[in-house]
């Protein structure tokens, strides 16, 4: 049955397929010219209408043309531009039999191709942060590459923010990430920028997409030459902040016209510091808390992909992706404690933290993709996952007298919290042509396993003793069952798009305590529509407007359901919350477009159940901090964003983000609070004598509103970069100082029920930064006649 009815829609989709143009381009010899370009053009106004690349045979075809009379242009690297005879569509099919193109210059041999996007391109469907194309960027992490990314905020918890929404869904390569919270800050960190071709940032996803993310998407773009031969990229970055690091990679292709085999590999070695200082008032008692740390890690990813082309129409691939973190913190912490009714401590507590770290993901995507020329494309993905944690945590806490010259009493405890989890999911997506438009269907399943351990031990004459009080296991299974189909129509100067998404979610987490007295069983299954649509208006050739609506889901992290504590000192903790509910989001968002640059958009989002980061008190001195559903979100967003080229030496990129945000409180001791917070980065870019590249680059936040519940100061940093080209571009060297003013740092309150926090944080993150970067490999493409390289769609899968 399934058989039959994939055929009857690829045989239906061929029926309606109308206003189609078709043609094969060759030399003067019957070569066929991969990669020519065939610009549509209206026959009475000659404006741009469609463009389109021929392929590996060299065909070319236009599908779902409105009727008019048109002429086709088609220009290629070293041949005579071919022009046609202008001709009518009217529910008809144009043929061009063979288009002969003729040589331009005989004495063309070879040429080197030297193009450059834009640093920002704004179209239908997301924003595209070009990484090439920006010199402060050059040395830096993935993770700090999202800064400069246009409407995106990080704050002081490495949180990060679209559009004055948290809960961003990653994509890799086009596949949601399986990392998640602290994993995926840390792989993002070890990506460098010359192994990054793009950030895409997607606000509103269609239904094709996964539901998950309340503020969208991000899809992280590598890079990966589609030449045919032998390419690749090294990169090494050393930094110097409180401490000298260092991180290197090291990407590859080596491609013919069956098969392709590429890959990354990446890495981080060094130390950073951090700091945090909570100044505590809880039942009238001060606790004066300042706790500094050193992070020494040992982090490694590796890529590996093998593409089989079986056929023009079929392609068979698979990835592998391996990431391993092996790090190491120390944390020294001291908190004055001071009773009500006294003005100096009666007690310090002195509590050091040494963590080490251990954790391994392997993920293993195989893929097939079918695409033909007459718009059916069918894509199956088949992914499974294994995530290994394995961290261990020694933490004495020693009470002293209030001049710390006695011992009052000690507290040494042991952790071992190892963390396992599994994933397994199957994909595919179908689409084809369908009433002059596309018409795509989809379906996905996918299953989560987790085994989580909580082992504490109180450690006396360095003896550890289970304490069983303390001590439980945690498992959470979770499957999430979908299916979509999207529509999408052009006709005159519209463009309409819209989808709806089913969601079935079953999640089982078992909480199971050694003394048996703390068991909690917390089991769910709800199903969840999300609609979403949009439409696209051309006014003219500079000017385009767009509305778009979508409904999204934020899941809990796995680790937040976890209801286990990690521990500043015995004071001071964070912990999971197995009651913790999915929030959901409806965002609409209004914007306008000009010349293809300046883009202005408006933007409404309502969060109901918003995860508010909380911190509450336990009996006289201890507190932690803790997700819990106590407030609605409300978000009102303004954004505009503007590159733009002054003159051939000067060039600016200016992302500006001002938003007001509600957070309206369900819960009694959550205190309903409003805040307006502007956000802006701002980059200039100078091309100096001999090569050289000067850029000033930084960014400023306002106050703004934590988790919440923080209310944070304003902070911002101030950036410089030089660069320099040698050995005809393959060679880059950059110096770059960061943050030179040292203002990145928060500082900010809280308020819970009687609880009141006033504190401050920060790392290393004034740094010099020294780069190079080497490309390998050739850069130059024969003229057309001689060449035998194609362009294809290119389907990357990871994790």
């Amino acid at each position: 049955m399934k058989a039959i009815a994939l055929l009857l829609l690829f045989t239906f989709g061929s029926a309606l397929a109308q206003n189609t143009i078709t043609g094969k381009i060759v030399t003067e010899n019957q070569q066929p010219i991969p990669a020519a370009i065939i610009s549509l053009l209206d026959a009475e106004t000659n404006t741009f209408v469609k463009g389109e690349l021929s392929n590996d045979a060299g065909d070319f075809r236009f599908k779902n043309i409105d009727d008019g009379s048109y002429v086709i242009l088609i220009t290629s690297l070293g041949l005579k531009d071919f022009t046609s005879e202008a001709f009518t569509l009217n529910n008809s099919k144009k043929t061009f039999v063979t288009i002969v193109m003729v040589d331009d210059s005989d004495e063309l041999d070879e040429v080197t191709v030297v193009a450059e996007k834009p640093i920002i391109e704004v179209r239908a469907d997301k924003t595209v942060f070009n990484v090439a194309n920006t010199v402060n960027a050059i040395g830096d992490s993935g993770f700090e590459l999202l800064r400069k990314a246009p409407g995106i905020i990080i704050d002081n918890s490495d949180t990060i923010i679209v559009e004055g929404k948290a809960g961003v869904l990653f994509y890799i390569d086009d596949r949601p990430s399986v990392l998640r919270g602290q994993d995926l800050v840390n792989f993002l960190k070890t990506l460098q920028a010359a192994d990054i071709e793009a950030i895409e940032i997607i606000t509103q996803p269609s239904s094709r997409f996964d539901a998950e993310g309340n503020a969208g998407i991000i899809n992280i773009k590598l890079k990966r030459d589609k030449s045919l031969g032998t390419n690749g990229t090294v990169a090494s970055s050393l930094t110097f902040g409180d401490f000298a690091r260092t991180s290197n990679s090291l990407s590859f292709n080596n491609r013919n016209k069956k098969t392709s085999i590429y890959g990354t590999y990446s890495n981080f070695f060094g130390k950073s510091t951090s700091f945090i200082n909570l100044n505590r008032t809880q039942n009238g008692n001060n606790f004066n808390a300042k706790t500094e740390s050193v992070f020494d890690a040992n982090r490694n990813n590796i890529r590996l992909g093998f593409d089989y082309y079986a056929n023009k129409k079929s392609t068979f691939g698979i990835i592998v992706n391996g990431n391993f973190n092996n790090s190491n913190s120390e944390s020294d912490s001291r908190t004055p404690i001071t009773l009500s009714d006294m003005n100096s401590p009666s007690e310090v507590l002195v509590a050091s933290s040494d963590s080490r770290n251990r954790t391994s993901n392997l993920f293993t995507n195989i893929n097939y993709r079918f695409k033909d020329t007459l718009g059916h494309s069918l894509n199956i993905d088949l992914d499974y996952g294994k995530y290994d944690s394995e961290r261990e945590n020694l933490q004495p806490n020693r009470y002293f007298n209030g001049d710390e010259t006695q011992v009052l009493s000690e507290n040494i405890v042991f952790f071992d919290t190892p963390i396992d989890i599994s994933i397994i999911s199957g994909q595919i997506d179908y689409e084809q042509n369908f009433l002059k438009g596309t018409l795509s269907l989809g379906a996905k399943y996918a299953k989560v396993k987790t085994q989580n351990s909580f082992d504490a031990y109180d450690k006396t004459n360095g003896t550890n003793n289970l304490d069983e009080s303390q001590s439980n296991d945690f498992a959470y299974d979770e499957q999430i069952s979908a299916a979509y189909f999207n529509y999408s129509r052009k006709f005159n100067k519209f463009n309409l798009q819209f989808g709806l998404r089913m969601e079935n979610t079953v999640s089982d987490g078992i909480l199971t305590s050694l003394l048996g007295d703390q068991d909690n069983r917390v089991k769910r299954n709800y199903t969840n529509w999300f609609p979403s649509g949009g439409l696209t208006y051309q006014v003219n050739q500079k000017n385009s407007l767009a509305l778009i609506y979508s409904k999204r889901i934020q899941r809990p992290n796995y680790q937040s359901l976890n209801p286990f504590q990690y521990r500043i000192d015995e004071l001071s903790f964070r912990q999971g919350n197995p009651f913790l509910q999915p929030q959901y989001t409806d965002n609409i968002k209004l914007s306008h477009t000009y010349n293809y640059r300046l883009t202005t958009s408006l933007s409404y989002s309502f969060i109901s159940d918003f995860f508010a980061q909380v911190t509450e008190a336990v009996g006289d001195d201890q507190n932690f901090i803790i997700q819990r559903n106590v407030a609605n979100q409300k978000i009102l967003n303004l954004g505009v964003s503007y590159p733009t080229k002054f003159n051939d030496w000067w060039r600016i990129y200016l992302s500006v983000n001002a938003y007001r945000s509600i957070y309206e409180a369900t819960n009694p001791d959550f205190v309903s609070t409003q805040q307006n917070t502007l956000s802006l980065y701002a980059q200039n870019t100078f091309k100096l004598p001999k090569n050289i590249t000067f850029e000033v680059s930084g960014w400023y936040s306002s106050p703004s509103v934590w988790g919440g519940t923080y209310e944070t100061r304003s902070l911002g940093s101030l950036n410089l970069a030089f660069q320099k080209r040698f050995l005809d571009d393959k060679l880059t060297a950059r110096l770059g100082f960061n943050d030179i003013l040292f203002t990145s740092p928060w500082q900010g309150t809280t308020r819970f029920g009687d609880l009141f926090i006033d504190g401050n944080g920060g790392n290393d993150s004034r740094q010099i930064r020294f780069n190079l970067t080497y490309n390998f490999g050739r850069d130059e493409i024969k003229k057309a006649r001689k060449r035998n390289t194609g362009i294809e769609e290119e389907k990357n899968r990871i994790d």
